[in-house]
């Protein structure tokens, strides 16, 4: 079977309904995390669909261990930056721990910040049917929002592992589950973390919404993956669903190296480089 041609496309303003209408018509969604003003400039200049501003930037921004420590001032701060950069695409901000679970009064005052602050197109919640009630009131009064289901890392605590979630039977049963509930909830799509891919593909056909897969196989809607891991600057994480798209970490040091030898050895800066 030829393998089909990528043909790229001029960068279009992408919505919520855009993403739908994708899995329609059986074109992918891309979709990367960012934090910051440049990376999220250079992503939207070459047509990314979505733009995650994820609770991951508590990781490999902040330098904590997990996700929990991140506070919705923190998503505000960065969805900023990200939205500031942006034209085009689809910007979805991460409702960080705690900022959604304990009430739906709680849940839509935090996301409505967020939305009005930012001015961005959607939040994604980590959970299932617990959560269904929640996504409800939020999608009610304008808020659109994207589930994410399989290993949700803002359950670490519960869960105690990053392993490969809903393996079991009864767990996968659960997980499918849960996808119809936040199908029937509202959500506009689903990101499948790290679930097997045979499950992924019965999810997916399954739902009406689109479903985004990290480490979930190649039958989801789209895919999505943290953007340090895939340029390489998170050298310890090395998961086998992220594909090293290039090595930047090592590129960096070798720039940083060459910096610092030219200073010390009087080669930089040079006339053509002062005034």
């Amino acid at each position: 079977m030829k393998k089909k041609q990528f043909t790229p496309q001029k960068p279009r303003v992408v919505t919520t309904k855009t993403v739908t209408t994708m899995k329609q018509t059986g074109e992918k969604i891309a979709m990367l995390t960012a934090y910051d003003f440049l990376v999220a400039k250079y992503l939207d200049q070459v047509g990314i669909d979505i733009i995650l501003v994820g609770d991951s930037l508590g990781n490999v921004v902040h330098g904590y261990e997990t996700t929990l420590p991140v506070t919705v001032d923190d998503m505000i701060y960065h969805a900023k930056a990200v939205k500031r950069a942006v034209k085009n695409a689809l910007i979805v901000v991460d409702m960080p721990f705690m900022s959604f679970q304990a009430s739906v009064d709680e849940a839509i005052r935090n996301a409505g910040r967020i939305m009005k602050e930012v001015g961005v197109g959607a939040v994604k919640l980590e959970g299932g049917e617990y959560i269904a009630n929640i996504v409800k009131h939020l999608v009610k009064i304008g808020i659109p929002v994207m589930g994410h289901l399989g290993l949700t890392p803002q359950a670490i605590n519960k869960f105690g592992t990053y392993e490969v979630r809903a393996q079991s039977k009864k767990e996968a049963d659960e997980l499918l589950h849960d996808a119809k509930v936040l199908d029937e909830a509202g959500v506009f799509a689903i990101v499948l973390e790290k679930i097997p891919s045979s499950l992924a593909q019965k999810v997916t056909k399954a739902v009406n919404v689109p479903t985004i897969g990290i480490g979930a196989g190649p039958h989801c809607d789209g895919q999505v993956l943290v953007v340090y891991d895939m340029l390489g600057l998170t050298e310890e994480f090395k998961p086998r669903f992220v594909r090293r798209y290039a090595e930047l970490a090592e590129t960096m040091r070798t720039a940083f190296r060459k910096y610092i030898e030219d200073v010390r050895s009087h080669q930089f800066p040079q006339e053509k480089e002062s005034y």
